[in-house]
């Protein structure tokens, strides 16, 4: 049979030769070596301890926490010893005597500033007591956490029988939100690592092959950890449990999605050749590109993220994007070597042979792509619509979850903080706090006093610079919209006195990174788009098809969250959702949802010159159907684990963006894309193709140079012709 010229050699042509070769192992070897020496040298930053910074340096709150260190104690945060009986009855005096005692314990120990004892305050029912003390404000992460659990621990020591003591205060919530995630790296990654194998397992149904991408993925995210938390430190950036937590979710989902294209390409190149190096190298030439612009989608859509004011977003953006960039050159250039080395033994039983059904044209995939495509316009009306229905369930969703909320599992400063709000005046025990110049004193108490909602004022201090503050009570409970007006209508009247008057305090902080987050909405959610959008017109080179893919992957999202949040809300029970959530959720499901387009379109775009519109699109889906399904469900498995985690918002995401990854997997990928393309027809891929690139006969088996095969005719088993007569769509 006539074979069509070699192809004159491309970049992806080298790469495949260069880790597909019988000495491609040495390549392998190298990059691993290398990875091992990064994980011995890079010291460890120890960021995954440090809890989340919602709040940028500029934010009013932020400033006012800044300048009250140059008050009297201004070194130090207060920590609240909370005494109450189990039983809920009266403290006796023998039970007041014990809380003396165990402040008098905790005031000894190290990390606590030393100061003049505040006398023990019982509560006006009787039932509880306060003691306040102070401690060093520059504690943080690993410190922080042993400090604040040396203070329960003392007092907890010898209280009377039925005497409970809880520690509260913006330090205990700091050190509960860090502890959260000890040891929380080792149980994602088990976890993580568990539902992958399965996962593998029972997509390969073969014992041995799931260990080869595992472990290149295992050892990819502890080296993008190791390289991520350093990029950060370097930039300046920081980080935090939560982020490095998402990281490492996103490097074995994302990198579990590039190794099964890579291997579902591999496997069905075996079925056409029995030289698996020859198998190997075209599967790397052909998925390659895939997985560059899948990986360069993601990476530039999280880059979008230093365009937030948020620390905690901006960090997440610079580890997440390093971490990806690892994983990319480990699905590259470490697993196809040793693909090569262990050769097809590894899919061992199902050992695919060449002459082997062409997936193009047979199995289920095949029969569904086929029936969306005859049925498209009621497909992809009645899909269109479910979408549509799902994205309302964002209306009305409460979005912010106060300081007790956070947590999904019971936290000692939550448990202590409800405590004082059953038995102390609300806000007392948390005020709001103002600085202005010290010379517009007393009209700034007066204009304080009479901000409605405000139920009490107290000048607190004097600084050296020329400042004075304010403890303000406010009405409201906390972090409630009445409090959050409160804290609105008071800066209003402060300013009307001193232009450079600030209020912060813990609802000003609240109302100040719910703003913020909607800001980073704003600003974030439009460049994701407009990068992912950027980066299908240079993929595809067409004018209709980025637009149709951006528009259904924007309208799956939406549903998502929609989805999403009903269950996070109603069904679950959680009283709001995070106000990191829908951003976070946005960016990756956009972002990884359009892995699975690019899997997609891109063998679209292949098949189509010779099968026309419809059967390019039809041959496309039946080709990547499984690795896609395969994918979609590691992906959405991967992103539920983060569950294993206390953190709502971390729940929260894992729910949306698992939730999502399904219905993007099983409803645009396959019913509603096809669909549209099928719809649209040929100009779909203008200018790309030509209508005369594309409209042919069916009957007319086109000659298809540069395949791993060696081009010529078709291959074993394809059709040259669809089931509808004339011309290709």
């Amino acid at each position: 049979m006539h074979r069509a010229p070699e192809p004159r050699p491309t970049f992806w042509v080298r790469i495949g030769a260069l880790v597909s070769g019988r000495r491609s192992w040495v390549l392998a070897l190298v990059i691993t070596a290398i990875g091992g020496a990064l994980l011995g040298l890079i010291p460890q930053s120890g960021s995954d301890q440090q809890s989340p910074v919602l709040l940028p340096p500029t934010a009013e709150s932020a400033r006012v926490a800044e300048l009250l260190k140059q008050f009297p104690g201004g070194d130090t945060a207060p920590v609240l010893l909370v005494i109450t009986r189990n039983d809920g009855s009266e403290l006796s005096p023998d039970d007041l005597a014990a809380a003396q005692q165990a402040r008098d314990r905790m005031s000894g120990l190290s990390g606590v500033a030393p100061a003049p004892p505040i006398p023990l305050l019982p509560a006006t029912d009787g039932k509880a007591a306060l003691a306040p003390l102070a401690l060093k404000s520059d504690l943080t992460g690993f410190d922080l956490s042993d400090t604040v659990q040396a203070l329960r621990d003392a007092a907890r020591a010898g209280l009377p029988e039925g005497v409970v003591a809880n520690v509260t205060g913006g330090p205990a919530f700091g050190a509960d939100i860090a502890n959260s995630f000890s040891g929380a790296n080792v149980t994602l990654l088990a976890v993580t690592g568990g539902v992958v194998a399965l996962l593998l397992i029972a997509t390969y149904r073969s014992p041995v092959l799931w260990l080869v991408p595992l472990l290149v993925i295992a050892f990819a995210d502890r080296i993008a950890a190791v390289i991520g938390a350093a990029v950060a430190e370097a930039t300046r950036l920081g980080g935090d449990g939560s982020t490095s937590g998402i990281t490492s979710v996103l490097v074995f989902g994302a990198g579990t999605n590039y190794a099964l294209l890579l291997i579902s390409r591999y496997r069905e190149e075996l079925r056409h050749t029995s030289n698996h190096y020859e198998a190997l190298q075209t599967a790397v030439r052909w998925a390659g590109p895939a997985i560059v612009a899948s990986n360069a989608t993601v990476v530039l859509a999280l880059l979008t993220l230093l365009l937030a004011q948020s620390p905690t977003t901006r960090s997440l953006g610079v580890q997440a994007a390093s971490g990806l960039l690892v994983a990319a050159i480990f699905v590259l250039f470490v697993l196809p070597p040793l693909l090569g080395l262990f050769g097809p033994k590894l899919f061992w039983p199902f050992i695919p042979r060449a002459g082997g059904e062409d997936l193009t044209t047979t199995g289920p995939w095949h029969r569904v792509a086929d029936w969306v495509s005859g049925h498209a316009g009621r497909v992809a009306a009645a899909s269109i619509l479910v979408l549509a229905v799902l994205a309302t369930g964002i209306i009305g969703t409460p979005i912010g979850l106060s300081l007790i909320d956070q947590f999904r599992v019971k936290a000692d400063s939550v448990t202590g903080f409800q405590t004082l709000a059953e038995h102390f005046p609300s806000g007392q025990t948390d005020p709001t706090r103002v600085i202005a110049h010290t010379e517009n004193t007393d009209a700034m108490t007066a204009a304080i006093a009479s901000t409605p909602g405000v139920a009490s004022v107290q000048p607190a201090g004097v600084s050296d610079t020329g400042l004075t503050q304010w403890t303000v009570v406010l009405n409201a409970a906390p972090a409630t919209s009445e409090a959050f007006k409160t804290v609105d209508a008071l800066r209003d009247s402060v300013r009307g006195v001193d232009p450079q008057a600030l209020v912060g305090g813990t609802d000003a902080q609240a109302l100040d990174t719910k703003r913020t987050a909607v800001r980073d909405q704003k600003v974030i959610i439009p460049a994701i788009l407009l990068v992912v959008l950027a980066v299908l017109y240079l993929l595809l080179r067409a004018a209709l098809a980025p637009l149709v893919l951006i528009g259904a992957t924007a309208l799956s999202t939406l549903a998502a969250l929609g989805m999403g949040s009903w269950v996070s809300i109603h069904l679950l029970g959680f009283p709001a959702l995070d106000n990191t959530t829908p951003l976070f959720a946005f960016l990756f499901l956009v972002a990884l949802g359009v892995d699975y387009t690019i899997f997609l379109v891109t063998r679209a775009k292949e098949e189509t010159p010779m099968w026309g519109t419809r059967g390019g699109i039809v041959r496309a889906v039946s080709a990547t159907g499984a690795v896609i399904t395969s994918a979609g469900l590691v992906l959405a498995a991967v992103f539920c684990v983060l569950g294993v985690l206390p953190l709502i918002a971390l729940t929260q995401l894992g729910i949306i963006v698992g939730l999502g990854i399904l219905l993007d997997t099983f409803v645009v990928r396959t019913v509603v894309i096809p669909a549209l393309f099928t719809l649209i027809g040929p100009r779909i891929w203008w200018p790309a193709f030509r209508s005369d690139d594309i409209e042919r006969t069916d009957e007319l088996p086109v000659l298809r140079p540069g395949r791993g095969d060696g081009g010529g005719a078709p291959r074993h088993g394809a059709q040259t012709s669809l089931p509808a007569p004339g011309r290709a769509r």
